[in-house]
């Protein structure tokens, strides 16, 4: 007859022994139980704690959580230091940190009640900035909008007052000077396509046409 063992699984529980500071990160805290390094918490979730306080099983498992979701969002805040983003990118951001999905539904949560979070204004932001640095049309920009993950009615929204028209050419007049040694066909053509890579339909790309030729006629001259 085989065998058998038996295991006994003990718990971390044990009386707080020690509160330290880590050297390295001055917002984390490493927590010994009778005597012995036990786990490391955030600053904030360490607040609460005291030495000789006694410290159960389940206390452990909320505190290990509480610091998984303070790092998670102090990752986060770190994250949208460098620029706005959307709600997406930054669960994008936390699921390669290995971050469990209900933390990153917490995390994002409370970054959206502080206003970290918005991705209405992230839309907005996103296309005016654009339109200064890189005029595109609507289908462009509802695509990159879409790949940062917003609703179709947060795209809308920022997309509803673009004049398509007016941004295609700006795209197109700082161009035009290498351009007028073509021929009308060849230039259209260029100007046609240039246009539509950057996502401007086919009646604006024409009214843009029509205007060049209407004020620079003199580019065939």
């Amino acid at each position: 007859m085989p065998q058998l063992f038996f295991y006994t699984v003990t718990g971390l529980s044990g009386i707080i022994t020690a509160l330290v500071i880590q050297k390295k990160n001055k917002e984390r805290v490493n927590v010994f139980l009778d005597h012995d390094f036990a786990f490391a918490i955030t600053l904030n979730a360490a607040l609460s704690l005291k030495k000789g306080q006694h410290l159960s099983d389940d206390a452990i498992e909320t505190l290990k959580h509480t610091d998984a979701i303070d790092k998670a969002y102090q990752q986060s805040l770190n994250f949208l230091s460098y620029r706005a983003r959307s709600e997406a990118e930054v669960a994008q951001y936390l699921r390669k940190k290995e971050t469990a999905d209900d933390i990153i539904e917490l995390v994002t949560a409370r970054l959206r009640q502080r206003g970290y979070l918005n991705d209405a204004a992230f839309g907005e932001q996103w296309v005016a900035s654009r339109s200064r640095s890189k005029p595109k049309g609507v289908r462009a920009l509802r695509y990159e909008l879409r790949q940062k993950g917003l609703s179709d009615a947060d795209i809308d929204a920022a997309l509803v007052a673009l004049d398509e028209e007016s941004l295609a050419w700006q795209a197109v007049e700082n161009k035009l000077p290498r351009w007028q040694s073509l021929d009308v066909r060849t230039r259209r053509k260029k100007i046609s396509a240039f246009l539509a890579r950057r996502g401007f339909n086919y009646d604006v790309i024409s009214a843009t046409l029509a205007k060049i030729e209407d004020q620079y006629t003199n580019l065939d001259n």
